[in-house]
């Protein structure tokens, strides 16, 4: 109530600091008058003393005696407690004390001048002990001669401490003032309170202000009426609106002549909310509430809001917001898939029945093919339709739908904007046959249609009509810019499926001529495999078998990161390498290195040429199966391990080296050997199969090792084991899944022999293989075989190391391989007329079907592959019939 905000504390603040500042002057002034008083009654009491004892007659006769100081010393400090002032000495006429409080001073000369006033000096001076004050009286004889003086001293701070004890009577009187003051404002300030509710000078002006703007500024009628009926208060806008006369306050209501439904409002005590009331030529909202906050009748606040041109409007805003709502609905739903089809029946079925009650969609032939429209196509085929059941029953999905001339089908076409037709009804004519037999068409029966070009990138897709059948407001000329608005959204999103649609086919197209069409079917393995695209489009998986020498068989799966042509064209180029890799008979290890380099010179290259599709992230695993040792060679790059699945059920994932992915460098590959018994599964798969968005991976490996442990299964019926628990429904990857069973070649079908280097070992390594194809029913194939064998070790004596070794395998093919431990390769050359040898190669080139080189971590295997049939085309073209030796016809041998 006396705060600082409130009046009453503001005019208490006041009459405080008037009360201070008086105390304080009355303080200072009383300081001032003390100080002075204090003064003069020093001045006159050391005078007194002074003039006192220096007119005394025992003075003078003292001082004139033999001993002045034993008479006036204890005289003198009598008077100087009787008096209460400070100092009382006695001087000759030379100035020498012949008395002094401190009896140490007494017979010493005093300073400054000597001989006595003629007359009563006082004199104020500052002393260590404060303002003093020293009154000096000559002593004279009766002729008027000075024998002396007397001074009195006295400091004035004792006269003023008599004066601080008028201090708390001032005081006093000032608490009493500032007590009757807080009184007299704390009785004021609830007069206040009481007479202004409570309100401030700040609220009340406040108030006045909105009252102010109330009356003047609100574009809203205001009204109190009282419980008499009277009209208390009216702001401008409820004159206006009412058509009240200048001075209506305290008129009463049925006096003002207001609609009878107003005034029968205002003079009731029951309150409105929002009810409308027409008077004159407005339409008015009223809402009426009680003033009186207990319940008791005492007036009302009555508003008066014009609602004229809200109510036309009104109408207005609501097909528009519904109209923004359509087309919000509309972009959210119309191409949620990349599938043509499927976006033409979400445009068909978003418009209805908010648009329209039936929507047919007819697209050129090229468009679901993914191709280009072609610039004037007047066929076109029905891609969705939607209705709500109403009017004739229109032509299926699928159905040719000619463009005649003159329909607004093919008038929105040539023209490129939409066109409008109405009152179908009447004149009965229908431009597009839509029921074939029956004869009616779809616009019979429908009050009005708008047929809409579908243009996307200056290209007609097609036309997309609504129709209304049976409605109170029939398509407008305000409703075409809508339905072009929608066309247009759909058909950017009908043109991003035709594209995808496109590339699509092109991507698929692309990865069957770039995947295997058959795979070799080697006396190693028994296969199976299954690749599954992903729904996103075609991907980068891909896997492979390469039949090696020796009876070996390479098994590759690879996983290129992203989707579409770009990973399909890596893919197709990744494999390639993999077989060009691989007819060099590399190790695992060293074929993921010569990989890696690769990936990282496509990098380098794509990014010299400007392109951003980002570096290339590819995985690969490759795995070489031996059967003759019954081994498996295995190295990965980021690629998941592949199962191994015994024959007695049991399933692992043998610990490979991880490995960096291709393209990014780093640590050396390593390949791991282990072995691999008879009728062992080889899975091998890419991340699609094992991992999913909602699935960790370890999940998916556990569920894969659940599907394997089913022992005896083919590898056909392990794929579908395996895809059945790893079901691929709605694949966000593709999957690539290559299931080998294990085969080992018998040991009588392998025969091998260590060779001395000595020339002379060459006949009896011929011999031994001659017997040895004798058993194996293959003697047919002794001589040509005698020959590769005689080149072959010869040159291992001869530019080789030991240790020498020969083996021959029988499996589709006679395999001869020799080794030995250096690693230097022979190559094919052709000699010169005149050379003696040379020719050695030449000759296992003519007679094998093929040969090569392959190297080891001890050295090196020259091998060769005969055909069982005895045939011995070779790359030359020639029939073993046919003697190799007659092109040297020059040559004496």
């Amino acid at each position: 109530m006396l705060g600082v905000r409130s009046l009453a504390g503001q005019v208490l603040l006041f009459q405080v600091i008037v009360v201070v500042l008086t105390v304080a002057a009355a303080l200072v002034a009383l300081v001032l008058q003390s100080r002075n008083d204090s003064t003069h009654e020093a001045r006159l009491r050391s005078l007194d003393v002074a003039t006192t004892l220096a007119y005394a007659p025992d003075t003078l006769t003292a001082m004139t005696g033999p001993d002045p100081t034993a008479v006036l010393q204890p005289l003198t400090e009598r008077i100087r407690h009787d008096t209460g002032v400070d100092l009382v000495v006695v001087y000759s006429r030379e100035g020498v004390r012949y008395t002094h409080p401190d009896p140490a001073q007494i017979g010493k000369v005093v300073l400054g001048p000597s001989s006595p006033p003629h007359e009563p000096v006082t004199e104020t001076t500052e002393t260590t002990q404060g303002l003093s004050v020293l009154s000096t009286v000559p002593v004279t004889r009766a002729d008027g001669t000075a024998v002396g003086s007397v001074g009195v001293g006295i400091t004035v701070r004792k006269v003023a401490g008599m004066a601080a004890e008028q201090l708390p009577i001032l005081l006093g009187t000032a608490a009493g003032a500032l007590a009757v003051c807080a009184g007299g404002t704390a009785l004021v300030s609830r007069r206040l309170l009481r007479q202004t509710h409570g309100l401030g000078p700040v609220e009340m002006t406040r108030m006045y202000d909105h009252h102010d703007a109330v009356l003047h500024a609100v574009r809203e009628g205001v009204l109190i009426t009282g419980g008499d009926g009277r009209l208390l208060l009216a702001n401008d806008e409820a004159r206006r609106l009412l058509g009240l006369p200048p001075d209506p306050e305290r008129s009463r209501i049925t006096d003002l002549r207001l609609d009878p439904g107003i005034a029968e409002l205002l003079t009731s005590q029951r309150p409105a909310t929002d009810e409308v009331h027409l008077t004159a030529d407005r339409l008015l909202a009223v809402n009426k509430r009680p003033t009186a906050r207990d319940g008791a009748y005492a007036g009302s606040v009555v508003t008066l809001r014009d609602t004229t041109e809200l109510r036309a409007l009104s109408g207005r805003a609501e097909v528009a917001r519904e109209r923004l709502t359509l087309l919000y609905d509309a972009g959210t739903r119309i191409g949620s898939t990349l599938d043509v089809e499927h976006t033409a029946r979400e445009l068909a079925e978003v418009a209805v029945p908010r648009f329209a009650d039936l929507v047919t969609v007819e697209l050129a032939e090229e468009v679901p093919r993914g191709e280009e429209p072609a610039a004037a196509s007047t066929v076109m085929r029905r891609a969705a339709v939607s209705g709500s059941g109403a009017g004739p029953a229109p032509l299926p999905v699928g159905r040719a739908v000619p463009l005649a001339d003159g329909t607004p089908q093919a008038r929105c076409v040539a023209s490129g904007r939409a066109v409008l037709e109405t009152e179908r009804a009447a004149s009965g004519a229908g431009p597009a046959q839509d029921t074939g037999d029956a004869g009616r068409t779809a616009d019979q029966g429908a009050d009005a249609l708008i047929a809409v070009p579908l243009r996307a990138r200056g290209a007609v897709l097609g036309v997309v009509t609504f129709r209304r059948a049976g409605r109170a407001e029939p398509y407008d000329e305000e409703d075409l810019p809508f339905a072009e608005e929608l066309a247009t959204r759909a058909a950017v999103a009908l043109d991003n499926a035709r594209r995808y649609t496109r590339e699509h086919a092109m991507a698929v197209t692309l990865q069957r001529s770039l995947l295997p069409r058959d795979l070799p079917e080697p006396s190693a393995l028994e296969l199976a495999h299954r690749y599954l695209p992903a729904q996103a489009g075609v991907g980068g998986d891909w896997f492979d078998v390469i039949e090696l020498s020796g009876a070996r068989v390479a098994l590759v799966v690879g996983d290129v990161v992203g989707h579409g042509l770009h990973a399909a064209a890596t893919m197709g180029r990744l494999r390639t390498a993999v077989h060009n890799f691989a007819t060099l008979d590399l190790a695992p290890d060293e074929l993921l290195a010569r990989l890696d380099d690769l990936v990282a010179r496509l990098d380098r290259e794509r990014a010299a040429q400007g392109e951003d599709e980002g570096l290339i992230g590819a995985t690969c695993l490759y795995v070489v199966h031996d059967p003759v040792t019954a081994t498996c060679c295995a190295a990965r790059a980021g690629h998941p391990p592949f199962a191994l699945a015994l024959p007695d059920g049991t399933v692992s994932f043998p610990d490979l080296p991880a490995g960096p992915p291709l393209g990014l460098g780093g640590l050396p590959f390593e390949s791991t050997e282990f072995p691999v018994p008879e009728g062992s599964r080889l899975v091998l798969y890419t991340d699609g199969l094992v991992e999913d968005r909602d699935r960790d991976i370890d999940v998916g490996l556990g569920i894969l090792r659940t599907a394997l442990t089913r022992p005896g299964r083919t590898p056909e019926q392990t794929c579908q084991d395996v895809l059945a628990a790893l079901p691929p429904d709605r694949a966000r990857d593709d999957i690539a899944l290559l299931v080998a069973r294990t085969r080992v070649l018998d040991p009588g079908r392998v025969a091998d022999w260590d060779v001395p280097r000595d020339p002379a070992a060459v006949s009896a390594v011929r011999a031994d293989v001659g017997r040895q194809l004798e058993t194996w029913d293959l003697a047919e194939l002794g001589f040509t075989t005698g020959l590769i064998l005689s080149e072959l070790v010869t040159n291992a004596i001869r530019y080789g190391s030991p240790p020498i070794h020969v083996r021959l395998l029988r499996d589709r093919g006679l395999i001869c391989e020799v080794s030995d431990g250096s690693s230097t390769s022979p190559h094919l050359r052709h000699a010169a007329a005149t050379d003696e040898g040379g020719r050695g190669l030449f000759l296992v080139a003519r007679y094998a079907e093929r040969w090569g080189t392959r190297y080891t971590p001890t050295g090196k295997v020259i091998w060769t592959e005969q055909s069982l049939d005895g045939r011995t085309t070779g790359p030359g073209g020639f029939s073993g019939d046919a003697d190799p030796l007659d092109q040297w016809a020059d040559v004496t041998l």
